[in-house]
């Protein structure tokens, strides 16, 4: 689709390295605390040294976001004027938000946004960030489904509201449903499903699907699938400020994506598919998982960009 084909280097990267503190940080940090002398290119410069030499793989990129968004301004306006010397005002800003940043904090929060196939949506700590993989799981079904049909669609942990948003965007026919457990980020998605000129999306508090009932054409899913035994090579970003029940899938990472594939045929009209994003090494395990159901035809993974195993598509049985 159109929309997505965005230049990933223009969006804050989601968080997928490890970030230290160190002691350059800690220096500019305490530097900055006496306001004279700096000028936009002074301050863009060491804070994109200190990032980099803690670990962020787009320093540059995440110093000028970070400073564009204190200031108030575009990112790119910030070359305008580069000897501009900041206010005191102005550092302060910018210093809070690189001490939360080295705090861990992923930059995605701390600029109160994330850019989700071409619509720009609020996220903060009640819901996950918006990965690249979950715009290519919407992908996957815009190439598989005609938009001129009046799908119902039922999306199962809405979270920030991205995927449910997206799909009523492009499928302009369709009438969805959208739900979650946690009733905070079921107020973030609507927040974003107005923000982005969406009404009609139905939200629902619901334990996957314990307050539905009725039959869908489509059901779409992101569910945690990160295993215990993964926890702790996350990147700190993650695992300490994005919510931990919107990623951890338990043993294996498969108890989630297990209780979709189970009772979801229930809820899909014959002829009906089920797409789920899943874990890179778990192509094989969720493959065996709907093909013993018995109530699954058409089983297909799909990999990513990256070549890494990522989305299933699954057909409820016809007969």
């Amino acid at each position: 689709m159109t929309q997505s084909a965005l230049n990933i280097d223009q969006r804050p990267p989601v968080p997928s390295y490890h970030m230290v503190d160190t002691p350059a940080i800690a220096l500019l940090i305490s530097t900055m605390a006496v306001h004279g002398g700096w000028t936009v290119r002074k301050i863009l410069d060491s804070s994109r040294d200190c990032l980099r030499e803690s670990g962020v793989e787009q320093a540059r990129f995440e110093a000028e976001e970070l400073l564009a968004h204190a200031l108030g301004v575009e990112r790119l306006e910030l070359y305008l004027e580069p000897d501009r010397v900041l206010s005191g005002g102005e550092v302060t800003g910018f210093r809070e938000l690189l001490i939360r940043r080295r705090e861990g904090v992923p930059l995605q929060y701390l600029l109160g946004e994330a850019d989700f196939m071409g619509f720009i949506l609020r996220v903060d700590e009640r819901a996950l960030i918006p990965r690249p993989e979950t715009e290519e799981l919407v992908e996957l079904i815009l190439r598989e489904v005609d938009p001129g049909v009046e799908w119902e669609i039922l999306e199962l942990g809405t979270g920030s509201g991205a995927i449910a948003i997206a799909l009523a965007k492009f499928l302009p026919r369709s009438r969805i449903t959208a739900t979650d457990l946690s009733q905070s980020a079921l107020e973030l998605a609507q927040e974003n499903a107005l923000r982005n000129g969406v009404w009609e999306i139905a939200f629902l508090n619901s334990d996957w699907f314990t307050a539905l009932e009725g039959q869908f054409d489509l059901i779409v899913a992101n569910p945690p699938y990160v295993g215990q035994e993964e926890i702790k090579e996350l990147p700190r970003e993650v695992r300490e400020h994005e919510p931990r029940e919107a990623w951890n899938g338990g043993e294996g990472g498969i108890e989630a994506l297990r209780k979709i594939i189970i009772e979801a045929p229930s809820y899909l009209r014959r002829g009906g598919r089920l797409y789920l994003e899943i874990g890179a090494a778990q192509g094989a395990g969720v493959q065996e998982l709907a093909a013993a159901s018995g109530a699954y035809d058409g089983i297909e993974i799909f990999q990513d960009h990256s070549g890494r195993m990522r989305h299933l598509r699954a057909r409820r049985r016809a007969g």
